[in-house]
């Protein structure tokens, strides 16, 4: 028994694995972007440019890609709205692998995720996300499986607050595990998040969160981008906007003589989508509690969905769900607050709804499913 105890004391437990993510990055009729990485360990360790984790190899369709560069690959040549299963081995041990499916050409039907003020590592925003796990899996045999996911920004929140420092805000890749990475793990490997930046992702905690969100994140345009378009099937266009009010350069992001106000306008111009649709944080029409409405700095953005013939745009920032009036003062366009994926705030706003121009209101945390067939736009508000 004693030369038993001293072996035991002589002999090290042996290390765990380092648990690896896999995550699509980008996705479109003919390729799709894998990506690997963990989120233990110091640096930059997942994401574009991450610092290689070694040799790895991807398998999928009949092909077996070998990277040891960087830690993601693009994947070409593959043939519209089919399914392909993938794994990715890293040193010959399989870290993980799932089942894409690429997107149509053309389309007449879309579903897809919104969800907004999430990134908070708390159980609502797990059971939040188990939800949206059973609704993918029940949809994707269907013909009509989700797509991708929105958010409406924020993220990822800090975990304390001390003496009104913040702590874990997000600027470091071992933040993301337990606000981003692990409650998502069985979507993020099948389909991409296209995020938005709130102030929490910004403004609101370390400035410098805003480089890592760039870099774990995959950007349907080629490079990081604090705002992009993207198209699914000629049936909707996507408008992605940074709604945190100064440019990366600290210049104003959202008046009429702005750089992304220019370039929206151009990228509305030449949209021939049925459906346009814009999402970014900031409501410009919020009836509270926490917050109240973003339309002033936002205006030129209202006015201008209105004359491109916007009638939808998605936001967060207020933690309920809220939908507003389509009138005047919005332009006709109806915009919809989803800011309960993870953060919740109670409150009755009956009183201020109608000066703020919303419609309704229900304080649960919540995403959203919203499909999309030819004309007709559902929205599903599901927890």
């Amino acid at each position: 028994m004693r030369l038993l105890c001293i072996l035991g004391l002589l002999l090290p437990a042996l290390a765990p694995a380092q648990k690896f993510y896999t995550y699509v990055g980008r996705l479109d009729a003919s390729s799709v972007l894998l990506a690997w990485g963990t989120t233990q360990g110091s640096g930059n360790t997942i994401g574009q440019g991450s610092a290689s984790h070694g040799r790895a190899t991807v398998r999928i369709a009949d092909s077996a890609l070998v990277e040891s560069q960087k830690n993601w690959v693009v994947v070409s040549g593959l043939q519209p709205d089919t399914d392909y299963p993938y794994e990715v081995l890293l040193g010959g041990r399989r870290i993980g692998g799932a089942k894409i499916r690429t997107w149509p050409q053309e389309a007449l039907k879309l579903a897809f995720f919104v969800i907004g003020d999430y990134g908070s590592g708390v159980s609502p925003q797990y059971e939040v996300a188990e939800a949206m796990r059973r609704v993918f899996e029940e949809r994707q045999a269907g013909d009509n499986p989700v797509r991708f996911v929105l958010t409406t920004g924020d993220n990822v929140y800090a975990s304390r607050f001390w003496f009104g420092l913040h702590t874990n805000t997000g600027d470091r890749d071992r933040h993301w595990g337990s606000k981003f990475f692990r409650p998502y793990e069985s979507l993020l490997n099948r389909i991409p998040f296209y995020p938005t930046l709130g102030n929490h992702d910004h403004q609101t905690e370390s400035r410098r969160d805003m480089t890592v969100y760039l870099d774990n994140f995959f950007f349907p345009a080629p490079h990081p981008a604090q705002y992009y378009r993207f198209s699914f099937g000629g049936l909707a266009d996507f408008f992605a906007l940074d709604s945190t009010f100064l440019d990366i350069d600290g210049s104003e992001a959202n008046s009429a003589g702005s750089r992304q106000y220019q370039w929206l306008e151009d990228e509305l111009s030449r949209s021939q989508a049925p459906w346009k649709i814009p999402y970014f944080h900031h409501p410009p029409f919020n009836a509270g509690p926490g917050h109240g409405s973003s339309l002033k700095p936002l205006q030129a953005f209202v006015d201008l969905f209105g004359r491109a013939g916007v009638k939808i745009a998605f936001n967060g920032h207020e933690h309920n769900f809220q939908w507003s009036e389509q009138d005047q003062a919005t332009r006709g366009v109806r915009y919809v607050i989803t800011g309960a994926g993870g953060q919740l705030r109670s409150g009755d706003v009956r009183a201020s709804m109608q000066a703020a121009h919303i419609a309704g209101w229900a304080p649960q945390y919540h995403f959203l499913l919203v499909e999309i067939e030819d004309r007709n736009l559902a929205i599903h508000v599901l927890g």
